[in-house]
């Protein structure tokens, strides 16, 4: 189930690269600029202001089987959740894109496919494919035998995790991969779990049996620096000595807040 591929993308790895976000995660984290990549099934979008109106169309009215589409009384129109089955019947309808379904079902080969439109900038600049969610992991048997298939065909491999997973799966996955991206957000459990919504304690767990499984595998410790919640220099300087105190060279990132993703939540 994927969400989203964006090309040309230049701070997810080495060179250019696509990024294939995969959907479901396992935390819920307040800052989440991708909330669309949460679930772990299709959701259906409504951009309200790009509805032009049941006066003038109504189309997707007509187009919703469970009639879970009406109009409101400022002449857009409202979905009613528990109705909507996300059959997407109304996103082929609605000519003003105002309505989208996130979260597509594809092959491991449609995948690669997509990917392999730009391996030309691969090639010259050292890039290749980025794996992102949501947390990718969550999908974990597509995911492996994706990265397999992609370095079969000389395609540079990344993935980007919350740590958030069975060391098995993120185990097989680092066999297959050039580089890896890794969020450490907060070394406070209670912090964590109130933000994040989960414990920190098998996140940490994982990084610490990455280090010794896989020394030499390129690493960058990722930290969102969020307001009220790890942007202390207390806190960041935590993760430094833990990181410092830990197997071979790591390289560390803080990514600063942004607020990218409100438009998604409403």
């Amino acid at each position: 189930m994927i969400f989203n591929i964006q090309k040309f993308s230049l701070h997810d790895g080495s060179g250019i690269r696509t990024l294939v976000f995969l959907k479901g995660c396992p935390l819920s984290c307040k800052w989440c600029s991708n909330p669309e990549g949460q679930s772990y099934t299709q959701q259906l979008a409504f951009i309200v202001n790009k509805c032009i109106g049941t006066a003038e169309c109504a189309l997707c009215i007509r187009a919703c089987d469970p009639k879970a589409i009406a109009g409101t009384n400022d002449g857009k129109v409202e979905i009613n959740r528990e109705v909507c089955n996300n059959c997407g019947k109304c996103v082929d309808a609605c000519p003003s894109k105002a309505l989208e379904l996130f979260g597509k079902h594809m092959t491991v080969e449609e995948v690669i496919k997509a990917v392999e439109e730009d391996s030309s900038f691969y090639v010259r600049s050292g890039g290749g494919l980025t794996l992102s969610g949501g947390e990718p992991l969550s999908q974990p048997r597509f995911v492996l035998e994706l990265l397999k298939r992609a370095q079969g065909r000389g395609i540079d491999t990344a993935i980007e995790t919350s740590g958030l997973c069975a060391w098995e799966d993120l185990e097989a996955a680092c066999h297959h991969v050039n580089q890896l991206f890794y969020d450490i957000k907060s070394l406070d459990a209670a912090k964590h779990k109130s933000y994040a919504g989960v414990d920190n304690k098998p996140i940490l767990e994982n990084f610490l049996r990455l280090r010794v499984a896989f020394p030499n595998l390129p690493m960058t410790v990722r930290t969102p620096v969020i307001p009220g919640f790890n942007d202390s220099t207390e806190d960041i300087k935590e993760i430094v000595l833990f990181l410092k105190s830990v197997n071979g060279p790591i390289n560390y990132e803080l990514l600063a807040y942004h607020r990218f993703g409100e438009q998604k939540y409403r």
